[in-house]
């Protein structure tokens, strides 16, 4: 079972070997290594029903990239996340810090990389669930291509993405430079990450990555500025 699927309660994100795997990506990413074909090449695997691009799907143009700002809060409408957004850093060891599981409705940003809105792709993490139950990205691979993703930024805009691409990525099969690298240069991106695949009692880690990858579409201001 998969982290939609799997009963709540036994699961940690990005836990073992699988956490140790986003952070070799993270590593290669943040030295630009973007040289890689477009697109994760693992196939897709999982429970994830909405992989994939629905065949003869539009989707919008992408829009120039924006002024770099930090982001506040992170909004996907068609699967009812809604959250605030913390900025995270690597700890002693060299591993990124996760969001707390006292707040597993919290998303992390990876602030050593792109500002969401800038050129380049800024990276997003969250909790599939907790010892007590879901978590703030639970509902991740139930997005579908053309989902809307707003990010409200400290500088009082909200970045318009557009989900292009989700995909589930075995830790056998990862790829940093197409899972964490820009899809297409200049253009502003979003990775989301969460777990997926099954959970592997033995080791408490889940066998695989959810990586959702959405490209800026639109600018707006805030709710109370319009």
């Amino acid at each position: 079972m998969g982290a939609t699927d799997r009963p709540a309660g036994t699961g940690r994100l990005l836990t073992g070997v699988t956490w140790a795997v986003l952070i070799g990506g993270l590593w290669l990413w943040g030295r630009e290594a973007t040289d890689g074909p477009g697109g994760v090449s693992a196939p897709t695997t999982g429970d994830v029903a909405a992989v994939g691009r629905p065949l003869g799907a539009p989707l919008p143009p992408a829009h120039a990239p924006l002024d770099g700002a930090a982001p506040e809060r992170v909004e996907i409408p068609s699967v009812d996340i809604d959250a605030p957004v913390v900025r995270r850093a690597l700890d002693s060891s060299g591993a990124i810090d996760p969001p707390p599981y006292e707040v597993p409705d919290t998303v992390g940003w990876y602030g050593g990389g792109t500002e969401p809105g800038a050129a380049g792709a800024s990276l997003f993490v969250g909790h599939v669930d907790t010892e007590t139950g879901p978590a703030v990205f639970y509902g991740l691979s139930t997005v579908r291509p053309g989902a809307e993703v707003e990010v409200v930024r400290a500088d009082g805009t909200v970045a318009e993405f557009t989900v292009d691409d989700v995909q589930v990525v075995t830790r056998e099969r990862f790829d940093a430079r197409t899972a964490y690298g820009p899809r297409e240069d200049g253009r502003a991106e979003l990775r989301l990450i969460t777990c997926g695949g099954a959970y592997d009692e033995e080791s408490h880690a889940y066998t695989a990555n959810v990586i959702v990858s959405a490209y800026l579409t639109g600018e707006s201001g805030t709710a109370g500025q319009i």
